[in-house]
């Protein structure tokens, strides 16, 4: 499939003021969600639509909406749910379910401690939502879960990836869309993005 980075100039505006180390928890998080919502919108492009016909105040009109398919966000705790206020405002009927996973600090590789779905979530489109795509081990595990549950159009939604970590999900799963703001330089030897934003997690709920 195909990496789409939305270069649109709020998103890369929004990025930039996340990066700087300045900004406060209040305004990250703010900026995290409004940055999500742009994102969301590009990732939703091609949601079926069908003609309808209804009554204005004027006259009949035809008129288009949603055509039914089901769709699912899967924030990936803990970062992820800094997303989910967004991309449901968008897509208010969309179903959530909860991925908690961790980075192991000795071999980067992740972790499971949660998973919970909707009942019907191998009849639903997923959308993946987390901040950063760095190693894209945990990104291949969340996919891998999901595949697991029987879901077969999966989407992954970041703000900032990177070639490595685009490269170890598209290698794994191609069949993955990914939607990013940005592409970032690299990994450094801490497997955190340059020159990324630090740690999204800690930044939007004030834990560093």
């Amino acid at each position: 499939m195909a990496l789409h980075i939305i270069d649109h100039p709020l998103v890369q505006h929004k990025i930039s003021l996340m990066r700087d180390k300045n900004t406060g928890v209040k305004e990250f998080r703010e900026l995290v969600s409004e940055t999500a919502m742009f994102i969301c919108y590009e990732a939703t492009r091609d949601l079926p639509l069908k003609e309808i016909e209804l009554e204005t105040p004027l006259a009949l009109a035809k008129a288009k909406i949603i055509s039914g398919r089901k769709l699912a966000f899967v924030p990936i705790l803990r970062a992820g749910l800094g997303m989910i206020d967004a991309v449901t405002t968008l897509v208010p009927a969309a179903k959530i379910g909860h991925l908690g996973m961790f980075r192991d600090a000795e071999s980067h590789k992740p972790v499971k401690y949660y998973s919970k779905m909707p009942d019907d979530i191998a009849e639903r489109d997923v959308i993946i939502v987390d901040p950063m795509l760095a190693t894209g081990c945990t990104a291949v595990a969340a996919v891998k879960e999901l595949k697991n549950y029987g879901v077969k159009n999966i989407k992954f939604m970041c703000i900032i990836c990177c070639p490595e970590g685009v490269e170890t999900l598209q290698t794994a799963y191609p069949d993955v869309d990914i939607y990013a703001g940005v592409m970032d330089e690299k990994l450094n030897e801490d497997k955190y993005i340059v020159p990324g934003v630090g740690d999204a997690g800690d930044r939007i709920f004030g834990t560093k």
